[in-house]
Protein backbone atom coordinates (compact mmCIF):
# COMPACT_ATOMS: atom_id res chain seq x y z
CA UNK A 1 0.00 0.00 0.00
CA UNK A 2 0.72 3.58 -0.71
CA UNK A 3 0.68 5.50 2.73
CA UNK A 4 -0.47 8.79 2.64
CA UNK A 5 2.29 11.06 3.79
CA UNK A 6 2.78 14.52 2.58
CA UNK A 7 5.78 16.90 2.58
CA UNK A 8 7.22 19.91 1.15
CA UNK A 9 10.63 20.06 -0.60
CA UNK A 10 12.07 21.86 2.09
CA UNK A 11 11.25 19.28 4.21
CA UNK A 12 11.36 16.54 2.76
CA UNK A 13 13.81 13.32 4.72
CA UNK A 14 17.01 12.77 3.66
CA UNK A 15 17.93 9.72 3.24
CA UNK A 16 21.71 8.31 2.14
CA UNK A 17 23.23 5.15 1.15
CA UNK A 18 26.22 3.44 1.24
CA UNK A 19 27.46 1.06 -1.54
CA UNK A 20 29.78 0.20 -3.54
CA UNK A 21 30.08 -1.73 -6.75
CA UNK A 22 32.06 -4.47 -5.22
CA UNK A 23 29.53 -6.92 -7.09
CA UNK A 24 26.29 -6.29 -8.47
CA UNK A 25 24.59 -6.83 -5.34
CA UNK A 26 24.95 -3.66 -3.44
CA UNK A 27 23.68 -1.23 -6.23
CA UNK A 28 20.66 -3.30 -7.34
CA UNK A 29 19.41 -3.88 -3.25
CA UNK A 30 19.92 0.04 -2.61
CA UNK A 31 18.09 0.85 -6.19
CA UNK A 32 15.40 -1.56 -4.72
CA UNK A 33 15.16 0.26 -1.49
CA UNK A 34 14.75 3.75 -3.17
CA UNK A 35 12.42 2.60 -5.07
CA UNK A 36 10.76 1.28 -2.56
CA UNK A 37 11.07 4.91 -0.78
CA UNK A 38 8.98 6.55 -3.63
CA UNK A 39 5.97 4.03 -4.10
CA UNK A 40 5.45 4.03 -0.67
CA UNK A 41 5.99 7.62 0.63
CA UNK A 42 5.80 9.23 -2.47
CA UNK A 43 7.14 12.88 -2.53
CA UNK A 44 8.13 12.63 1.09
CA UNK A 45 12.02 11.55 0.99
CA UNK A 46 15.43 12.41 -0.81
CA UNK A 47 17.45 9.90 -1.24
CA UNK A 48 21.21 10.32 -2.68
CA UNK A 49 23.74 7.22 -3.61
CA UNK A 50 27.26 7.49 -2.56
CA UNK A 51 30.06 4.88 -3.77
CA UNK A 52 32.01 5.63 -0.59
CA UNK A 53 34.97 3.74 -1.61
CA UNK A 54 34.96 5.56 -5.23
CA UNK A 55 34.04 8.94 -4.26
CA UNK A 56 35.87 9.46 -0.75
CA UNK A 57 38.16 6.70 0.16
CA UNK A 58 42.01 6.85 -0.21
CA UNK A 59 44.37 4.58 -3.06
CA UNK A 60 44.18 2.19 -3.37
CA UNK A 61 40.84 1.27 -2.20
CA UNK A 62 39.23 3.80 -4.19
CA UNK A 63 40.18 1.71 -6.90
CA UNK A 64 38.29 -1.57 -5.11
CA UNK A 65 35.48 -1.62 -8.18
CA UNK A 66 38.25 -2.12 -10.65
CA UNK A 67 39.99 -4.47 -8.60
CA UNK A 68 37.40 -6.66 -7.26
CA UNK A 69 35.94 -8.66 -10.79
CA UNK A 70 39.88 -10.15 -11.50
CA UNK A 71 39.76 -10.97 -7.46
CA UNK A 72 36.88 -12.53 -7.75
CA UNK A 73 38.01 -14.77 -10.17
CA UNK A 74 40.18 -16.87 -8.28
CA UNK A 75 38.25 -18.48 -5.92
CA UNK A 76 40.73 -20.55 -4.12
CA UNK A 77 42.58 -16.68 -2.81
CA UNK A 78 38.98 -15.04 -2.07
CA UNK A 79 37.84 -17.72 0.00
CA UNK A 80 40.71 -18.02 2.20
CA UNK A 81 41.05 -13.95 2.61
CA UNK A 82 37.43 -14.15 3.46
CA UNK A 83 37.40 -16.78 6.00
CA UNK A 84 40.82 -15.74 7.54
CA UNK A 85 39.29 -12.18 7.79
CA UNK A 86 35.65 -13.47 9.37
CA UNK A 87 35.95 -13.04 13.25
CA UNK A 88 35.02 -10.97 16.01
CA UNK A 89 38.67 -10.54 16.79
CA UNK A 90 40.37 -10.11 13.55
CA UNK A 91 37.83 -7.72 12.31
CA UNK A 92 37.97 -5.32 15.25
CA UNK A 93 41.81 -5.39 15.20
CA UNK A 94 41.47 -4.49 11.54
CA UNK A 95 39.06 -1.99 11.57
CA UNK A 96 41.59 -0.38 14.20
CA UNK A 97 44.39 -0.18 11.98
CA UNK A 98 42.30 0.74 9.06
CA UNK A 99 40.87 3.81 11.02
CA UNK A 100 44.19 6.37 11.10
CA UNK A 101 44.43 6.10 7.56
CA UNK A 102 40.34 6.40 6.79
CA UNK A 103 39.42 9.07 9.58
CA UNK A 104 39.42 11.81 7.23
CA UNK A 105 37.93 10.28 4.43
CA UNK A 106 35.03 8.65 7.09
CA UNK A 107 33.99 12.47 8.48
CA UNK A 108 34.64 14.29 4.86
CA UNK A 109 31.69 11.66 3.93
CA UNK A 110 29.48 12.43 6.96
CA UNK A 111 30.30 16.13 6.54
CA UNK A 112 29.52 16.72 2.77
CA UNK A 113 26.49 14.17 2.68
CA UNK A 114 24.02 15.52 5.53
CA UNK A 115 20.92 13.41 5.93
CA UNK A 116 18.02 12.13 8.56
CA UNK A 117 19.44 8.56 8.40
CA UNK A 118 22.46 6.57 7.13
CA UNK A 119 21.78 2.84 5.13
CA UNK A 120 25.14 1.26 4.89
CA UNK A 121 24.82 -1.30 2.11
CA UNK A 122 28.15 -2.64 2.29
CA UNK A 123 30.05 -4.58 5.21
CA UNK A 124 33.47 -2.04 4.95
CA UNK A 125 31.74 1.02 5.94
CA UNK A 126 30.32 0.23 9.27
CA UNK A 127 32.60 0.52 11.93
CA UNK A 128 34.38 3.07 10.47
CA UNK A 129 31.57 5.30 9.78
CA UNK A 130 30.04 5.31 13.10
CA UNK A 131 33.07 5.77 14.77
CA UNK A 132 33.60 9.05 12.82
CA UNK A 133 29.78 10.14 13.30
CA UNK A 134 30.74 9.99 17.03
CA UNK A 135 30.25 13.84 17.07
CA UNK A 136 27.33 14.26 14.81
CA UNK A 137 25.13 11.05 15.52
CA UNK A 138 22.47 10.87 13.50
CA UNK A 139 20.17 7.14 12.69
CA UNK A 140 22.08 3.97 11.05
CA UNK A 141 20.50 1.18 9.20
CA UNK A 142 23.02 -1.54 8.15
CA UNK A 143 21.21 -3.55 5.39
CA UNK A 144 23.11 -7.10 4.82
CA UNK A 145 23.06 -8.26 1.05
CA UNK A 146 25.06 -11.81 1.73
CA UNK A 147 21.99 -14.42 2.37
CA UNK A 148 23.62 -16.93 4.96
CA UNK A 149 27.16 -16.76 5.36
CA UNK A 150 27.49 -13.03 6.51
CA UNK A 151 30.88 -11.68 7.38
CA UNK A 152 31.44 -9.87 10.78
CA UNK A 153 32.55 -6.81 8.62
CA UNK A 154 29.17 -6.46 8.06
CA UNK A 155 27.71 -6.22 12.50
CA UNK A 156 28.15 -3.32 14.57
CA UNK A 157 26.34 -3.38 17.70
CA UNK A 158 25.91 0.84 17.83
CA UNK A 159 24.22 0.28 14.46
CA UNK A 160 20.38 1.69 15.28
CA UNK A 161 19.20 -1.76 13.50
CA UNK A 162 20.83 -4.85 11.44
CA UNK A 163 18.40 -6.02 8.67
CA UNK A 164 19.08 -9.20 7.43
CA UNK A 165 18.08 -11.78 4.68
CA UNK A 166 17.57 -14.71 6.90
CA UNK A 167 17.57 -16.42 10.29
CA UNK A 168 21.15 -17.50 9.69
CA UNK A 169 22.19 -14.20 8.81
CA UNK A 170 20.39 -13.23 12.31
CA UNK A 171 22.26 -16.08 14.28
CA UNK A 172 25.66 -14.49 12.91
CA UNK A 173 24.45 -11.28 13.82
CA UNK A 174 23.77 -12.05 17.42
CA UNK A 175 27.01 -14.30 17.29
CA UNK A 176 28.84 -11.16 16.22
CA UNK A 177 27.51 -8.75 18.98
CA UNK A 178 24.76 -7.12 17.68
CA UNK A 179 21.89 -7.58 20.12
CA UNK A 180 19.23 -9.56 19.02
CA UNK A 181 16.51 -6.59 19.27
CA UNK A 182 18.29 -4.83 17.09
CA UNK A 183 18.23 -7.65 13.97
CA UNK A 184 15.55 -7.64 11.65
CA UNK A 185 15.25 -10.65 9.55
CA UNK A 186 13.21 -9.10 5.86
CA UNK A 187 14.91 -10.59 3.24
CA UNK A 188 16.84 -8.86 0.27
CA UNK A 189 15.40 -5.74 -1.44
CA UNK A 190 14.69 -6.67 -5.12
CA UNK A 191 13.36 -4.35 -7.52
CA UNK A 192 9.46 -4.13 -8.02
CA UNK A 193 8.98 -5.32 -11.11
CA UNK A 194 10.42 -8.88 -9.86
CA UNK A 195 7.54 -8.38 -6.95
CA UNK A 196 4.67 -7.67 -9.24
CA UNK A 197 2.57 -10.73 -11.64
CA UNK A 198 4.12 -10.11 -15.18
CA UNK A 199 1.49 -11.20 -17.65
CA UNK A 200 0.96 -14.48 -19.44
CA UNK A 201 4.04 -16.47 -19.44
CA UNK A 202 2.61 -18.51 -22.68
CA UNK A 203 2.13 -15.31 -24.22
CA UNK A 204 5.90 -14.14 -23.71
CA UNK A 205 7.07 -17.88 -24.82
CA UNK A 206 4.80 -17.07 -27.92
CA UNK A 207 6.30 -13.31 -28.22
CA UNK A 208 9.55 -14.92 -28.26
CA UNK A 209 9.37 -17.92 -30.40
CA UNK A 210 9.81 -20.51 -27.71
CA UNK A 211 7.36 -23.99 -27.47
CA UNK A 212 5.25 -24.37 -25.56
CA UNK A 213 5.38 -28.02 -25.98
CA UNK A 214 8.87 -28.04 -23.73
CA UNK A 215 9.88 -27.19 -20.44
CA UNK A 216 11.81 -24.10 -20.86
CA UNK A 217 15.76 -24.27 -19.12
CA UNK A 218 16.85 -20.50 -18.36
CA UNK A 219 20.91 -20.02 -17.91
CA UNK A 220 22.35 -16.92 -17.08
CA UNK A 221 25.58 -15.78 -16.20
CA UNK A 222 24.65 -12.21 -14.35
CA UNK A 223 24.76 -8.99 -16.11
CA UNK A 224 28.04 -9.22 -17.92
CA UNK A 225 27.71 -12.75 -19.09
CA UNK A 226 30.46 -14.60 -16.39
CA UNK A 227 31.45 -17.88 -15.32
CA UNK A 228 30.81 -21.47 -17.33
CA UNK A 229 28.08 -20.33 -18.85
CA UNK A 230 29.72 -21.42 -22.21
CA UNK A 231 30.35 -25.00 -21.52
CA UNK A 232 27.26 -25.54 -19.42
CA UNK A 233 25.24 -24.17 -22.63
CA UNK A 234 27.54 -26.96 -25.04
CA UNK A 235 26.84 -29.97 -22.21
CA UNK A 236 23.26 -29.22 -22.37
CA UNK A 237 23.01 -29.33 -25.98
CA UNK A 238 25.20 -32.26 -26.49
CA UNK A 239 22.81 -34.01 -24.22
CA UNK A 240 19.84 -33.02 -26.45
CA UNK A 241 17.33 -32.60 -23.44
CA UNK A 242 13.56 -32.61 -24.97
CA UNK A 243 13.49 -28.82 -23.68
CA UNK A 244 14.26 -25.17 -25.01
CA UNK A 245 17.27 -23.72 -23.36
CA UNK A 246 17.42 -19.82 -23.18
CA UNK A 247 20.61 -18.30 -22.37
CA UNK A 248 21.11 -14.99 -21.19
CA UNK A 249 24.70 -14.16 -22.31
CA UNK A 250 24.22 -10.39 -20.79
CA UNK A 251 27.04 -7.62 -22.31
CA UNK A 252 29.21 -10.71 -23.01
CA UNK A 253 29.46 -10.18 -27.21
CA UNK A 254 31.88 -13.14 -27.25
CA UNK A 255 29.57 -15.11 -25.21
CA UNK A 256 26.89 -14.53 -27.66
CA UNK A 257 28.53 -15.09 -30.46
CA UNK A 258 30.32 -18.11 -29.38
CA UNK A 259 26.59 -19.56 -28.66
CA UNK A 260 25.03 -18.77 -31.99
CA UNK A 261 27.89 -20.82 -34.08
CA UNK A 262 27.05 -23.78 -32.25
CA UNK A 263 25.31 -26.72 -33.99
CA UNK A 264 22.39 -26.63 -32.18
CA UNK A 265 20.64 -29.87 -31.23
CA UNK A 266 17.61 -28.89 -29.42
CA UNK A 267 15.64 -25.50 -29.43
CA UNK A 268 18.05 -22.85 -27.78
CA UNK A 269 17.34 -19.12 -27.88
CA UNK A 270 20.43 -16.43 -26.96
CA UNK A 271 19.86 -12.71 -25.62
CA UNK A 272 22.03 -10.38 -24.73
CA UNK A 273 21.76 -8.22 -21.82
CA UNK A 274 17.78 -7.58 -21.09
CA UNK A 275 15.77 -5.41 -18.42
CA UNK A 276 13.13 -8.24 -18.89
CA UNK A 277 14.29 -10.64 -16.41
CA UNK A 278 11.06 -11.01 -14.33
CA UNK A 279 9.04 -12.36 -17.68
CA UNK A 280 11.58 -14.54 -18.40
CA UNK A 281 11.99 -15.99 -15.29
CA UNK A 282 8.14 -15.98 -14.80
CA UNK A 283 8.30 -18.23 -18.44
CA UNK A 284 10.50 -20.39 -17.76
CA UNK A 285 10.85 -24.19 -15.65
CA UNK A 286 13.87 -23.63 -14.00
CA UNK A 287 17.01 -21.69 -13.42
CA UNK A 288 20.47 -22.31 -14.05
CA UNK A 289 22.66 -19.54 -11.82
CA UNK A 290 25.74 -18.55 -9.94
CA UNK A 291 24.39 -18.46 -6.29
CA UNK A 292 24.52 -14.92 -5.77
CA UNK A 293 22.03 -13.83 -3.51
CA UNK A 294 20.24 -11.73 -5.26
CA UNK A 295 19.29 -13.90 -8.36
CA UNK A 296 18.17 -16.60 -5.92
CA UNK A 297 15.67 -13.93 -3.87
CA UNK A 298 14.46 -13.11 -7.64
CA UNK A 299 13.91 -16.96 -8.08
CA UNK A 300 12.57 -17.80 -5.05
CA UNK A 301 9.49 -14.64 -5.96
CA UNK A 302 9.51 -16.61 -9.38
CA UNK A 303 8.97 -19.97 -7.81
CA UNK A 304 12.07 -21.53 -9.86
CA UNK A 305 13.69 -24.54 -9.27
CA UNK A 306 17.78 -23.85 -8.92
CA UNK A 307 20.74 -25.20 -10.32
CA UNK A 308 23.47 -23.57 -9.16
CA UNK A 309 26.72 -24.66 -10.79
CA UNK A 310 29.55 -21.83 -9.13
CA UNK A 311 29.67 -19.96 -5.95
CA UNK A 312 32.11 -17.62 -4.54
CA UNK A 313 33.93 -19.03 -2.01
CA UNK A 314 33.29 -18.09 1.59
CA UNK A 315 30.57 -14.88 1.25
CA UNK A 316 28.05 -17.70 -1.05
CA UNK A 317 28.72 -20.82 0.40
CA UNK A 318 25.73 -20.63 3.06
CA UNK A 319 23.67 -20.03 0.16
CA UNK A 320 24.18 -23.14 -1.49
CA UNK A 321 23.51 -25.09 1.64
CA UNK A 322 20.27 -22.82 2.43
CA UNK A 323 18.77 -23.62 -1.56
CA UNK A 324 19.74 -27.11 -0.76
CA UNK A 325 18.27 -27.92 2.43
CA UNK A 326 15.13 -25.65 2.02
CA UNK A 327 15.09 -28.06 -1.24
CA UNK A 328 14.37 -25.67 -3.61
CA UNK A 329 16.99 -26.65 -5.75
CA UNK A 330 20.42 -28.51 -6.27
CA UNK A 331 24.02 -28.00 -6.25
CA UNK A 332 26.09 -29.01 -9.46
CA UNK A 333 29.57 -27.52 -9.87
CA UNK A 334 30.55 -29.72 -13.27
CA UNK A 335 28.82 -29.49 -16.66
CA UNK A 336 27.59 -32.60 -16.30
CA UNK A 337 26.35 -32.30 -12.89
CA UNK A 338 24.31 -29.34 -14.13
CA UNK A 339 23.06 -31.63 -17.07
CA UNK A 340 21.97 -34.58 -14.90
CA UNK A 341 19.54 -32.08 -12.34
CA UNK A 342 18.35 -30.41 -15.25
CA UNK A 343 17.34 -33.53 -17.03
CA UNK A 344 15.89 -34.90 -14.03
CA UNK A 345 13.51 -31.85 -13.19
CA UNK A 346 12.98 -32.14 -17.24
CA UNK A 347 11.77 -35.73 -17.46
CA UNK A 348 10.00 -35.65 -14.26
CA UNK A 349 7.77 -32.85 -13.91
CA UNK A 350 6.59 -33.48 -10.07
CA UNK A 351 9.67 -33.16 -8.58
CA UNK A 352 9.96 -29.89 -10.70
CA UNK A 353 6.62 -29.04 -9.17
CA UNK A 354 8.21 -30.33 -6.12
CA UNK A 355 10.83 -27.92 -5.87
CA UNK A 356 9.16 -25.47 -7.78
CA UNK A 357 6.81 -24.74 -4.31
CA UNK A 358 9.51 -24.84 -2.12
CA UNK A 359 11.20 -22.26 -3.88
CA UNK A 360 8.30 -20.12 -3.92
CA UNK A 361 7.69 -20.59 0.20
CA UNK A 362 11.32 -19.20 0.11
CA UNK A 363 10.48 -15.51 -1.37
CA UNK A 364 10.14 -12.47 0.18
CA UNK A 365 8.29 -9.97 -2.17
CA UNK A 366 8.07 -7.09 0.03
CA UNK A 367 11.12 -7.49 1.46
CA UNK A 368 12.19 -3.94 -0.23
CA UNK A 369 8.81 -1.64 0.86
CA UNK A 370 9.18 -3.39 4.37
CA UNK A 371 12.58 -1.55 4.48
CA UNK A 372 11.17 1.49 3.43
CA UNK A 373 8.63 1.47 6.26
CA UNK A 374 11.65 0.63 9.09
CA UNK A 375 13.11 3.97 7.05
CA UNK A 376 10.16 5.66 7.51
CA UNK A 377 9.60 4.19 11.20
CA UNK A 378 13.41 5.75 12.00
CA UNK A 379 13.14 9.42 10.93
CA UNK A 380 9.25 9.73 12.36
CA UNK A 381 7.20 9.64 9.39
CA UNK A 382 5.40 6.83 10.34
CA UNK A 383 3.34 7.65 13.36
Amino acid sequence: MTHQVTSTGKNRKKILFLFSDTGGGHRSATEAMIEALDLEFPGVFESAMVDFLVDYYPRPLNRAPEIYPPISRLPQAWGFSYKASNSRTRTRMLNQLSYPYLRRAAGRLVRENPADLIVSVHPLVNTNLMRAMRKSPRPFITVVTDMVTTHAFWYDRRADLVVVPTEQAKERGIHFGVPEGNLRVIGLPVADKFCRPVGDPLAFRDAQGWRRDLPVILLVGGGDGMGPVKRVAKAINEAALPATLVVICGRNAELKADLEALDWKMPAHLYGFTREMPAFMAASDMLLTKAGPGTISEAFIAGLPLVLYARLPGQEDGNVTYVIEEKAGVWAPRPREVVEAARHWVLDPAARAEASAASRRMARPEAARQIARLIADQVGVLP
